[in-house]
């Protein structure tokens, strides 16, 4: 492994993630909480995450919106605002295997993936996993690294899965990325492909705290750091029932269309160069599942498209040249056409 590269090992009930499984196999499924446990689960673990992150209640929640609609989550600000500390704080409170990889310019493809390596006593080429081999993988500062190694993280995060050396290793659920990364203006970063970008659910800030939250910072954070005594309230068998409750969430025939004729705006509009893909209209549809569940709701409502359109969608767009110089960003764009599309009635 090149410098930098190391794991956090939290787990108790999933097997080891230094065993993945071959292509085919798959995970133990959880008992099915239901939409009541699930709000039980889910606030224990909102609870956990609030004693760490204070005054965030809306990025905590969309961090476990992402978690249970099986997605990725990119959180993006400048340093020193607690980015790290809520990929921890999510990761802490499941009890299943995590790993942290801190992205840097030397590191390479097979630091994150894994190697097959020369066994000396069985003479024979044996795979020796990568920290992806685990149910939550903490990137930090993922736009350090060079675009050859942010791709590494290409195939699992689509297809939950890798191949090294014409062999695939299926990846155990649940599984999921949490990245930060640094804005692009500041030194020493690369900024991340499009196709990179896309494979994320949504993208969040955590933004500067307010005075009062600052404060209770200083307090909690004065003498010892709270993820010291942050202990897992949740495994990762009740997440993934948590997430076959999401996945069973109703979704009208109106909510859907509304949600292709936002994305489908994207691709049409005059202050873009690039539009949100379809792939982009299945994250925003799942993470609108989970949402609605974190509201104990067995339905999707428009206003749950439309709370989460800017993190799932903005990341994903490119803005033209003029509107650039005008200095408007996609979050503006994609705000404005939840403002100006029409939405759908009840009942459709």
């Amino acid at each position: 492994m090149a410098v930098g590269t190391h794991g956090e090992s939290f787990m108790e009930t999933d097997p080891p993630a230094s065993h993945p499984a071959r292509h085919g196999a798959s995970g133990g499924d959880g008992t099915d909480p239901g939409l009541d446990g699930l709000a039980q689960v889910a606030n224990k673990i909102r609870d956990a995450m609030e004693s760490v992150i204070e005054g965030k209640p809306a990025v905590v929640r969309l961090a476990l919106t992402v978690l249970l609609a099986e997605g990725h989550l990119l959180i993006e600000d400048v340093p020193g605002v607690g980015k790290t500390m809520l990929a921890k704080a999510l990761a802490r409170s499941v009890d299943c295997s995590v790993r942290r990889v801190q992205f840097t310019p030397d590191l390479l493809p097979s630091d994150i993936t894994g190697v097959s390596a020369y066994n000396q006593e069985l003479r024979e080429f044996e795979f020796k996993p990568g920290p992806v081999f685990a149910n939550i993988v903490v990137g930090d500062e993922i736009n350090r690294a060079s675009p050859k190694t942010q791709s590494a993280l290409l195939e699992c995060m689509e297809e939950r899965q890798v191949t090294v050396d014409g062999t695939t290793y299926s990846l155990e659920p649940p599984f999921m990325v949490i990245s930060t990364q640094n804005p692009v203006e500041m030194e020493g970063t690369y900024p991340l492909p499009e196709a990179q970008r896309d494979r994320f659910t949504a993208r969040i800030s955590m933004g500067y705290p307010d005075p009062a939250a600052e404060l209770e910072m200083l307090e909690n954070h004065g003498e010892a750091s709270p993820l010291d005594r942050l202990s897992p309230v949740a495994h990762a068998a009740d997440v993934r029932g948590l997430i076959e409750v999401v996945r069973r969430q109703h979704v009208s025939a109106g909510v859907r269309q509304y949600a292709i004729d936002l994305v489908a705006a994207t691709r049409a509009h005059p202050e873009l160069r690039l539009g949100a893909s379809p792939r982009a209209t299945l994250h925003l549809v799942r993470a609108a599942r989970a949402y609605a569940a974190l509201d104990e709701r067995d339905y999707v409502l428009p206003d749950d498209v439309q709370d989460l359109a800017v993190p799932v969608l903005a990341h994903r767009l490119l803005p033209s040249a003029e509107a650039q110089m005008d200095r408007r960003r996609p979050e503006q764009v994609v705000a404005d056409l939840v403002n100006r599309l029409p939405v759908p009635s009840p009942g459709k």
